[in-house]
């Protein structure tokens, strides 16, 4: 079956980085779109990034993060990856991973997901 395992969250201060990672599997990757939600405490799941399957030059960026996160695939580790720079206290959330073989730049077009993982950032 398809599993989606995100790692690469952590604590980290206002002002600095991480990079997330999702590992695919059950699936072929390269027939997917990936995408990136996250989910504040008490706040709705926000998809904030994806990346085309076919191609990955186009990208999708939520306009809360736009500047300053990146998305980027490695087909040959079927993995996905989200750079997070100039971390905002805002961007506390666990981050989500997820697959379509449908569309691409909208949340509910995403039918896999992994369990989370978290970020948080202390100002």
């Amino acid at each position: 079956q398809v599993q989606l395992v995100e790692s690469g969250g952590g604590l980290v201060q206002a002002g600095g980085s991480l990079r997330l990672s999702c590992a695919a599997s059950g699936l072929i990757f390269s027939n997917y779109n990936m995408g990136w939600s996250r989910q504040a405490p008490g706040k709705e799941r926000e998809f904030v990034a994806a990346i085309n399957r076919w191609r990955a030059g186009s990208t999708y960026y939520a306009d809360s993060v736009k500047g300053r996160f990146t998305i980027s695939r490695d087909s040959a580790k079927n993995t996905v990856y989200l750079q997070m720079n100039s971390l905002k206290f805002e961007d506390t959330a666990v981050y989500y991973c997820a697959a379509s073989n449908r569309g691409w730049a909208a949340q509910d077009l995403y039918d896999y997901w992994g369990q989370g993982t978290q970020v948080t950032v202390s100002s």
